[in-house]
This record gives structure tokens, C-alpha cells and sequence, in this order.
């Protein structure tokens, strides 16, 4: 059985991220999309379009001093949705992040036009970001 192409955009997109390439990046997402963080730190909320979305994906670089991950555990995907657990591993200061974490995407001709970001451990993330 062969992979569906969402998944492999996926996968490039995870992979690109942790190269901090946005050039890739914004071939797999729309201009608009939406961005949604879970919880009630400075950092969560949506945000709308590229630009902003790239501008948080920075604010979290600056905030965890360049350490952000994000490890995909396994990448599932059809036409309209994908969908990843992930590890999450950061550290700011004295304080250390590793959580799991779920990803959602809403797909439209294999680019992303809407993204959540859920975690697991609302208590470890809040602490970590406030």
C-alpha cells in the first residue's frame, strides 16, 4: 500500500521546520491560513496568514533560545485532513518542556489552510510558557 501524498507533504513540512526554512514552508500552506494554539500563555491563540504565523514560529525560537523541536511520532493523512502526534522538547532558562503533543491539519490541495496544536500536558506546557 502506498503513502498518500499528504503525508509526504507532511513530512516536509515537519522536516523543513526544523530546518527553519520558511522558503519550503510557505509552499506548504496557504496565505491565509489559520493557526490555532491551544491554552492561555502569551503564545497561544490564532493567528491568521503567513506572516503572522511565521512572526509566532520566531517568537517561540527567540522564547526557547532556538531549542523548540518537534518530533513526529507516525503522520496520518487523507484529501482533507492530517494529523501527527508529536514530541514537543524545548528549554528556557532552568525550565525543560517534553510533552506529546497532537497536530491537526486542514489540508486543501495538500497545503495547509488551517492547523492545531494540542498538547497533552496542559499543566508542563502552561508552566513552561507563562
Amino acid at each position: 500500500m502506498s503513502e498518500h501524498p499528504n503525508v509526504q507533504r507532511m513530512r516536509e513540512g515537519y522536516v523543513a521546520f526544523g530546518k527553519g526554512d520558511l522558503a519550503a514552508l510557505e509552499h506548504l500552506m496557504t496565505e491565509d491560513v489559520r493557526w490555532h494554539v491551544a491554552g492561555t500563555t502569551p503564545l497561544s491563540g490564532t493567528y491568521e496568514g503567513r506572516t503572522a504565523v511565521f512572526e509566532f514560529f520566531g517568537k517561540v525560537m527567540e522564547l526557547t533560545e532556538g531549542s523548540f523541536r518537534v518530533e513526529p511520532l507516525t503522520l496520518l493523512a487523507d484529501d482533507h485532513y492530517g494529523c501527527a502526534p508529536v514530541r514537543v522538547t524545548a528549554h528556557r532558562g532552568d525550565r525543560h518542556l517534553d510533552v506529546m503533543n497532537v497536530q491537526t491539519s486542514r489540508l486543501q490541495d495538500g497545503r495547509v489552510v488551517e492547523f492545531w496544536d494540542t498538547t497533552t500536558d496542559t499543566e508542563a506546557s502552561e508552566a513552561f510558557y507563562a
